[in-house]
């Protein structure tokens, strides 16, 4: 039994940056589509999109490389677990590695980066930070 689908997404990717595969496959969820949204609009990912295989809906992700297959994820971290929830004010949203990395917030208008929800004025649940 999984508790954790974010980190389980997290985790997927960062294994399959390591391993050098182009591509990566994870069990699908609209929460997870929203996710790699932001991460494909911030140009940490290449395309992705869901598909059926063996009668289950996952999403098909594309990895990004930089020169000689240096990922272009570092590292991904997860913030907020189920079993404790971090909640931030738009005015105490921190820089992750002074603007190099992201932070994805959950707000009330669906999910964004740090710097999305400080111009928005928005605070929320952080998710996971990825620089």
């Amino acid at each position: 039994m999984m508790t954790d689908p974010i980190a389980d997404l997290l985790v997927r990717i960062q294994n399959a940056m390591r391993r050098g595969h182009a591509s990566v496959t994870v069990p699908a969820s609209k929460l997870k589509a929203e996710i790699l949204r932001v991460l494909k609009s911030e140009g940490f990912i290449g395309a992705y999109h869901r598909e059926d295989v063996e009668g289950h809906p996952v999403l098909k992700i594309q990895l990004h490389y930089i020169g000689e297959g240096e990922p272009v994820i570092t590292k991904m971290q997860r913030v907020s677990r189920p079993g404790k929830r971090v909640y931030v004010g738009c005015r105490d949203l921190k820089q992750v590695m002074n603007g190099m990395g992201l932070s994805i917030v959950s707000t009330s208008k669906g999910l964004m980066t740090d710097q999305e929800s400080r111009r928005e004025g928005l605070g929320g649940e952080v998710l996971c930070q990825v620089w």
